[in-house]
């Protein structure tokens, strides 16, 4: 009877990828465990001295060795479940040398999830590192995005402020106004001219102050239609579903490496807050029945999108 086993091309390709997932698997291990010594190494080496004995000692340049050691400090928690049925981290346990380099440019918090989700295991140096630039880029982008929208909500809310001081004002002063021109009128005709010229003079000042505060009302009336704000009495606010909605599509483009998604977070953030200028600028047409058209305009364009979903 022949006990030896039949060499067949599958068997062949079989002990091959054994052997190499062997040799991935090992190769990442080793690296971690170099990068454990050069840390220890580095803090007994002289200071001034880490290049030389880099050089000297192992043969390793200092940025290789800088990559040996954030290898470690990375991933030297899992480095033990690499192998087995214990890992911490299976995502982890799949990554080559490379990948492992290239995905120290993902946040620790962040890195299995993007490993999971966008194939890592399959995909070449190249386009890994593709993956992780468009992540950064979008990510920049919203967090400017989340920037622009917190200063110019400032600065509308300043605006809204500075309008809504000037309105009392302006009241304060036409009440001070109409009560000086009545004690000024009594105060002629009862012939007292000291106390003629003295109210004149407080009626000159104040009717100046009210003057300036209208022409103050009337700038920032121009700034506001150049930068429409909310005002309570008038504009509806974003339904809080939908602000619920995208605080956790903020909250989430940290972890959800989709790209799909990540560019619909952006875009669903910009149309959020154009909706809300829209609504702003709604307000400000003082004519009823343009007001009215308009809102249906907007109202029709609402249910067209609402057809497409």
């Amino acid at each position: 009877m022949n006990d030896l086993i039949e060499r067949t091309p599958v068997l062949i390709a079989t002990e091959i990828n054994s052997i190499k997932e062997q040799t991935r698997k090992m190769f990442l291990f080793n690296s971690i465990e170099i990068g454990r010594r050069l840390v220890e190494a580095k803090e007994m080496v002289p200071h001034g001295e880490w290049g030389k004995w880099l050089e000297e000692s192992v043969d390793y340049s200092q940025s290789t060795a800088n990559n040996l050691m954030k290898i470690f400090e990375e991933y030297g928690d899992s480095q033990l479940s690499l192998f087995g049925s214990q890992a911490k981290s299976q995502a982890l346990g799949k990554l080559s040398y490379t990948q492992a380099v290239v995905l120290l440019g993902v946040p620790e918090e962040e890195r299995e999830d993007f490993i999971k989700e966008n194939d890592v295991e399959n995909m070449s140096t190249r386009e890994l590192k593709q993956a992780i630039k468009e992540k950064q880029e979008l990510e920049k982008k919203l967090k400017a995005s989340e920037k622009k929208a917190k200063e110019e909500k400032a600065a509308r809310e300043k605006l809204a402020k500075e309008y809504t001081n000037l309105e009392s004002q302006t009241k304060d002063h036409t009440i001070i106004v109409d009560r000086l021109k009545s004690e000024l009128e009594t105060a002629k005709a009862a012939g007292n001219q000291e106390k003629i010229d003295r109210l004149q003079k407080n009626l000159d000042k104040t009717e100046n102050e009210l003057f300036d505060s209208h022409n103050k009302i009337k700038e920032l009336e121009r700034q506001l239609k150049e930068k429409p704000i909310d005002v309570p009495e008038i504009v509806e606010r974003i339904p809080e579903a939908v602000e619920a909605e995208l605080e956790e599509l903020r909250k989430k483009v940290g972890q959800q490496k989709d790209k799909a998604v990540i560019k619909f977070s952006v875009c669903f953030e910009q149309l959020v807050k154009n909706f809300g200028d829209l609504l702003g600028s709604l307000s400000e047409i003082q004519n009823p029945t343009n007001q009215e058209k308009y809102k249906n305009a907007v109202r029709g364009l609402i249910n067209k999108m609402s057809e497409k979903l």
